[in-house]
């Protein structure tokens, strides 16, 4: 077994220990075709943005045509919409000194100067929908992986990552802040360290949509539930 730690394991470590350990045990690493479908959204937003609503309205977007366009808009206005729709590269490998993973875009920044110079910055693909600022702490933790790894690998210094969720048509940033770097490390640990069944979460929301709950056994509570309605 590889002793790098795939850094797909790191945002699960961050989600829920116990999480990882039941997709470890069951080799669960493929993701489902829905996944596959809304991450496809990535390499087409020049498409999106221009192409007929009623067709946008038969693809696996989680907001309304009108406002996705609309977010696809303010994309557009980014100084790196060039490249994130011409990435340099898709779907790469990257071998770091703890972790592995796959950079689903490598882009070009347009504050580098000569690109000849400097590594692109690594983007995730996440299917699903963004808080309302930044970026999951899982996702996080995953992007710093892949910035630490493409920077290993370049013997270079790479700052930041992206974190796309093209379901809504939203782009953001991930820096290697001193915090975001802890959050790295933290979840290194524990999938690291992780040969024993984690104690399960308890009342947390996390719970709701795990693919493990009932194996888990956790209980979830709904808010009317807990008041008791």
């Amino acid at each position: 077994m590889s002793s790098l730690v795939a850094a797909s394991d790191l945002a699960r470590a961050a989600y829920c220990p116990r999480q990882l350990y039941y997709a470890r045990r069951d080799d669960d690493r493929a993701p489902p075709p829905a996944v596959r479908d809304a991450r496809a959204l990535a390499f087409e937003y020049p498409a999106l943005l221009d192409g007929p609503a009623d067709e946008l309205a038969t693809r696996p977007i989680s907001v309304s045509p009108s406002a996705y366009r609309e977010n696809l808009a303010r994309l557009h206005d980014r100084d790196d919409w060039d490249a994130l729709t011409d990435p340099v590269a898709r779907d790469v490998l990257l071998s770091g000194k703890d972790c592995r993973g796959i950079a689903h875009k490598l882009v070009r920044s347009p504050d580098d100067g000569d690109e000849d110079d400097q590594p692109p910055v690594p983007s995730l693909v996440s299917p699903g929908e963004p808080p309302e600022r930044g970026v999951w702490e899982p996702q996080r933790v995953r992007a710093v992986a892949l910035a630490k790894a493409l920077a290993w690998e370049r013997e270079a210094s790479v700052s930041r990552a992206l974190v796309e969720y093209p379901a809504v048509g939203v782009v953001r940033t991930v820096r290697l802040t001193t915090g975001n770097k802890a959050a790295y490390r933290r979840a290194l640990h524990i999938a690291r360290d992780l040969d024993f069944v984690p104690s399960r979460l308890r009342n947390s929301a996390k719970c709701e949509s795990c693919a493990y709950r009932r194996r888990c056994g956790v209980k979830t509570w709904s808010l009317s539930s807990l008041l008791g309605r």
